[in-house]
């Protein structure tokens, strides 16, 4: 940070079409897939895309059948890779499945409620926008949001599903106060010109996003840098699971566990106990006990209640942060099964998680966004709900 109080931020974000997402999706798929008919199923699956070619492997146990190969067709359909001169596409690719049955070594411990492995997990929450996420990644979002949704009202009938964006944020004294640079890489046919997709792009996504008092005349705009990007998808890049965690998370606000999240079934704490992190994060601010919160929970695999909680308000906290402590415990269940429970995690709601990010997002199934137990912590902490 300047003397003067200034630092910039940046935070990135891809499509559904970038190839490390449709591998995402697609393991999440086969997650959604078993937890349909089989809400106790255990998933995890792993996927790798490139030319002409998805490929899953992983541990699945499950009574349900799944017809894997419809799954990841569908999946990339969905997607939008529907021809194959776009470089790959969902009739034409070969689909291979390496899938066993998860090992009894990890099932005795998980049976018993207890956590599926160990690990660490981060919740994060802020003031910075009305979802209390960093406004870098929220903004990255929302761009990749609106290239999705041009391409798919055919808006801009040029663009392919593959792209990312990038925004830099301006802070000053902890506090954005604009838009330094937007980049933004977008896949598109051969037909079109630099300049007419440069302008179209800045019209109908940038502007469209990117409220106009936090751009100004020095805001910089970097779209399709290159010059070129019409080979694209897994065709240009291999992709594979669990490879955009961040993007999954808070575009490198705090910090990040140990695992990527899709592909995992909810006994999985990389999964589960991340989005409880962010449940209790989320509540903290939104009661007004801290303006900024990044909490840690820590699991032993075969062993249900976290073995560590470190809470962080970043000096924004208004009450002590072992106080803090002391409401997590006691406001929010913690246990695999009871984080499972609370936020209803036996759903087939994971495919949609797999795109534009985890957190952030109001869709009544990310049980996990929702500030309900706000006013009791409040309360609870001797504070007003803000």
């Amino acid at each position: 940070m300047a003397k003067d109080g200034r630092y910039f931020f940046t935070s990135e974000s891809v499509t559904e079409g970038h190839p490390d997402k449709i591998a995402d999706q697609i393991s999440d798929a086969i997650l959604d897939e078993v937890l349909r008919d089989d809400p106790t199923g255990r998933v995890a699956c792993e996927t790798l895309v490139t030319t002409g070619l998805a490929f899953i492997a992983g541990e699945i146990s499950t009574t349900t059948y799944v017809d894997f190969t419809r799954v990841v067709r569908e999946t990339i359909k969905d997607i939008g890779y529907t021809r194959a001169k776009f470089g790959f596409d969902y009739e034409t690719c070969a689909v291979i499945s390496a899938v066993q049955e998860q090992s009894p070594d990890i099932a005795q411990g998980v049976d018993t409620g207890g956590a599926g492995d160990q690990g660490l997990m981060f919740g994060y929450a802020c003031r910075e926008t009305p979802e209390l996420m960093p406004l870098p990644i929220s903004l990255a979002h929302k761009l990749c949001m609106r290239l999705g949704q041009v391409r798919k009202e055919r808006l801009l009938d040029y663009i392919r599903p593959d792209g990312k964006s990038q925004v830099t944020i301006e802070y000053l004294n902890g506090k954005p106060v604009r838009v330094d640079t937007v980049v933004i890489a977008i896949q598109h046919s051969s037909t079109v010109e630099t300049a007419e997709l440069r302008e179209d792009i800045t019209d109908m996504v940038i502007n469209h996003v990117i409220p106009a008092d936090l751009r100004d005349e020095n805001t910089r705009y970097f779209i399709n840098q290159t010059g070129k990007f019409v080979i694209g998808g897994p065709h240009g890049d291999t992709g594979v699971t669990g490879r955009k965690i961040i993007v999954d998370t808070y575009g490198g606000v705090g910090s990040h566990g140990g695992g990527c999240f899709s592909g995992k079934d909810p006994t999985k704490v990389d999964r589960s106990a991340s989005y409880m992190a962010r449940y209790i994060a989320k509540n903290i601010v939104a009661a007004g006990i801290a303006d900024k919160l990044e909490l840690q929970l820590a699991y032993a695999i075969g062993y249900p209640d976290p073995v560590s909680i470190m809470v962080d308000t970043l000096g924004t906290g208004k009450i002590d942060e072992d106080k803090i402590k002391e409401l997590v415990r006691s406001h929010f269940p913690l246990t695999p099964k009871g984080i499972i429970d609370h936020l209803q995690l036996r759903r087939p709601i994971f495919r949609k998680t797999a795109a534009y990010g985890h957190f952030g997002r109001l869709d009544p199934d990310f049980t996990w966004e929702k500030t309900d137990k706000a006013e009791a912590l409040a309360r609870d902490a001797g504070l007003s709900k803000k």
